[in-house]
């Protein structure tokens, strides 16, 4: 999982860039002769260039006029460029109103921000539950970006996969995320990140996800990004939820023998199909132990870091 590039693929659709194929073919002179995907075989991202001087209403128009949004099924919202409140809220109330003209929609990704456009502790988000209140058949929701996120507890029976991706995801929505009543939820994935931009929860917020008594239905569970992954792969090593689990992610944290070997000292994950534990501080010792253990479980061990290294790092902060 990245943030330097633009995603290429989201809810099993590789992803159409509309506003680039429309720009492209007016450039070109002839703003009638782009090609268009049929409406169900692509994702359909709609952002702003850096150095548009539209609002992302107008995009969001221009889309919902062209395409036969009744057959979409995924949708990526791309940059907005703003830190304004009220044009954020403009922009989350556009993807609202149009839940009518939107009956197919089972994906949704917002924030498909990379790098270069924003770094991730700067990019502003809002208040995504109306999304869920508005798209009751959805079915898979990914949100990139911390800064003023807000999310009310509230049920949804279609959600089966749902990640927050944040260089500091507040406390208050994690606990948020807790209280939802979501049944039928397979996939839950949290970048916490880091104190310094926002990502203040504690390891009291993930108790929810870990004693097994929300979200019945969870079989990957991703818990990363985190300073206090250690802290976290010691409450796994117990953790009720992970008898049910099929796949685990304490990845892209700071994650360090001490962690690793409460894994190894805890109940059995023998029954894990995949453990991914990428982005690491783990000493060569134990990533062998840990190959060792789990034989048959598929292992990511890629980008070691230093173990020794004094200043130790998540994969996204700033």
């Amino acid at each position: 999982m990245t943030v330097n590039h633009h995603i290429e693929q989201f809810h099993g659709l590789p992803v159409f860039d509309f506003v680039q194929a429309l720009d492209e073919a007016a450039d070109a002179g002839d703003a009638a002769a782009v090609t268009l995907p049929e409406p169900a075989a692509a994702a359909w991202r709609i952002g702003l260039h850096y150095d548009s001087e539209e609002a992302f209403t107008e995009r969001w128009r221009q889309f919902l006029d062209t395409v036969d949004t009744e057959r979409v099924t995924a949708v990526v919202i791309g940059p907005w460029f703003s830190d304004e409140p009220e044009e954020l809220d403009a922009a989350l109330a556009a993807i609202v109103e149009a839940a009518g003209r939107l009956p197919a929609l089972r994906g949704l990704f917002v924030g498909d921000v990379t790098y270069e456009e924003s770094e991730i502790s700067w990019l502003e988000m809002c208040d995504v539950t109306p999304l869920l209140t508005a798209y009751p058949e959805l079915t898979e929701l990914v949100v990139r970006g911390g800064n003023d996120l807000k999310l009310t507890p509230v049920r949804h029976e279609a959600l089966r996969a749902l990640r927050f991706e944040a260089g500091g995801l507040p406390a208050a929505v994690v606990r948020a995320v807790a209280g939802c009543d979501f049944p039928t939820l397979e996939r839950l994935e949290l970048w916490l990140g880091v104190d310094n931009y926002g990502g203040d929860a504690t390891l009291n917020d993930l108790a929810p996800f870990l004693d097994g008594t929300r979200f019945p239905a969870v079989r990957h569970l991703g818990l990363q990004n985190s300073e206090f992954e250690d802290a976290i792969a010691a409450a796994v090593a117990h953790a009720p939820v992970v008898a049910r689990l099929e796949s685990l992610s304490l990845a892209m944290g700071v994650l360090t023998d001490q962690g690793a070997t409460a894994l190894l000292e805890g109940q059995p994950l023998t029954h894990l199909r995949a453990l991914d534990l990428h982005h690491h501080f783990l000493t060569g010792e134990v990533q062998q132990r840990l190959t060792e253990a789990l034989p048959g479980v598929e292992i990511d061990l890629s980008e070691a870091g230093k173990p020794d290294d004094r200043w130790r790092y998540v994969a996204v902060a700033e």
